[in-house]
């Protein structure tokens, strides 16, 4: 048979073969949604991971009908460089953004983030308020640089107060002027004369317009995070009686000079009344009840519209927070308080449970890939989470890693086991803890459980030699 006729037959045999080694992607109409609400500085403190105190009950009705990761790690607790990590898929020394004031783009410009993912296959990708940490300021081509449009995204948005919005009806600087973030204020007006508001809002008409398209949005509350402002109806929730302070123990240990209780924030903090700790302690769960008000409005608009059971919904918060452990009142250290945050998911597919096991932030984008039935990036630090999606009782990670930087020379790792934390320093100084025994990291027991130390040692320099490879 001449060459010619023998390619004519080869060639469609061949091409068949190709297209069944592609990723088959379902009809526009049969993809699934995504619906990615990040909320900005959010520890635990929800109805539903225990906290009795703050009234959560939107929230709280998601998580019922979702799985609850109650060991969920992020991978650095501070607003950059955990959502940099988180929508990478990457850990900190893979994209190399350590602080908040690094673009993703110059440290890594071909990365592929999970929205962009779905972006470049199909889906319509709109952001609202942060996702990526908003780092840019009021100049719109910066600031759309942070956004990371138009790479991720086809549109994305950020939001401001109303002039209404702005009168403050009581709050006041509790730093007496040296922190400039560190102040609350009871404001007048409603829900959309704040920026929260105004992302809800928007999320609902993005939700309406898009009717069947499938899409991905991204919904960034900025509340908790400070300035803890919010309209005053969320502050009378709160009375004084309501409000109960976390009291360290006596026998709590000293801890590192790198771990907390650094700097200006350390001085500032150690000046506190109690008066003023009520008072931000008040003005965090103010802004808590506010954003969580914005979520019902969004999750009752996925209802109303039909979506919900096309929609994943996942609700983070992109790291924890301090509210007077070690008397501290921020974020940005290696305890439990700083490193955990919530994580929810719920949607089609999912069996609601609460998952005990460890989890990373990281797992989160191959989670949605598999999800949408796309192929992420080769290289992921992070791994499915469909199987306790599933089944909560499914084994989740063996271990949870979280780093930090002092300055541009130090550094601390930390390890998180399902009963042990240790966390190193560069300066050589060393945290251990027993969560069975004392789940508030209040005593450091590293000098008596050597073993312990060596072994998750050990650990943290396999995961720092695996992400250098």
């Amino acid at each position: 048979m001449h060459p010619l006729f023998m390619i004519g037959r080869v060639l469609p045999q061949l091409c068949f073969l190709a297209l069944l080694a592609i990723p088959q992607l379902l009809p526009a109409t049969d993809r699934p949604n995504v619906l990615f609400i990040a909320v900005d500085d959010l520890r635990d403190t929800l109805g539903c991971y225990g906290n009795a105190a703050v009234k959560t009950p939107n929230i709280d009705r998601f998580a019922a009908r979702g799985v609850v990761f109650e060991r969920a790690y992020v991978q650095y607790p501070v607003c950059n460089a955990s959502r940099s990590s988180f929508l990478t898929g990457l850990y900190p020394d893979q994209t190399g953004v350590t602080s908040n004031t690094t673009l993703l783009r110059d440290k890594l410009p071909n990365v592929v983030t999970f929205p962009q993912l779905l972006k470049d296959n199909g889906w319509h990708a709109a952001a609202f308020g942060k996702i990526f940490h908003l780092g840019g300021g009021r100049n719109a081509a910066l600031q759309a640089k942070w956004m990371d449009l138009p790479k991720s995204w086809h549109t994305a948005q950020a939001f401001k107060a109303t002039e209404v919005g702005s009168r403050k009806l009581a709050g006041r600087d509790l730093s007496g002027g040296r922190l400039n973030w560190c102040h609350w204020g009871a404001m007048d007006g409603g829900d959309d004369d704040q920026p929260d508001g105004q992302i809800a809002s928007a999320v609902i008409a993005e939700m309406e317009r898009l009717g069947d398209q499938p899409w991905i949005i991204g919904c960034g509350f900025m509340k908790p995070h400070d300035p803890f402002v919010a309209p005053k109806k969320y502050y009378d929730l709160y009375p004084d009686e309501s409000l109960t302070l976390y009291r360290n123990p006596e026998s709590q240990t000293s801890a590192p000079p790198l771990a907390v209780g650094f700097g200006l924030f350390g001085e500032v903090f150690d000046g506190f009344t109690d008066a003023e700790r009520m008072e931000f302690l008040r003005a965090y769960y103010a802004c808590t009840s506010f954003m969580d008000t914005q979520v019902g409005r969004v999750l009752n608009s996925l209802d109303r519209l039909g979506l919900s059971e096309r929609t994943l919904v996942i609700f983070v918060g992109d790291h924890g927070y301090h509210l007077g452990e070690r008397d501290w009142w921020n974020k940005n250290t290696l305890f439990d308080r700083s490193c955990h945050a919530p994580l929810i998911i719920a949607g089609p597919h999912v069996t609601a449970g609460r998952v005990p096991e460890l989890v990373e932030f990281t797992d989160m984008f191959p989670t949605i890939a598999e999800h949408c039935g796309v192929t992420a990036p080769d290289g992921l630090a992070g791994h499915s989470l469909w199987p306790q999606l599933k089944n909560a009782t499914a084994p989740g990670r063996d271990s949870a890693w979280t780093i930090v930087t002092r300055g541009q020379n130090q550094r601390g790792d930390s390890i998180c086991t399902d009963r042990w934390r240790l966390t190193q320093w560069s300066d050589g100084t060393i945290e251990l803890y027993d969560h069975v025994s004392d789940p508030q990291e209040t005593r450091n027991v590293a000098t008596i459980h050597g073993d312990v130390v060596n072994q998750l040692s050990n650990l943290i320099d396999q995961r720092r030699a695996e992400t250098t490879r």
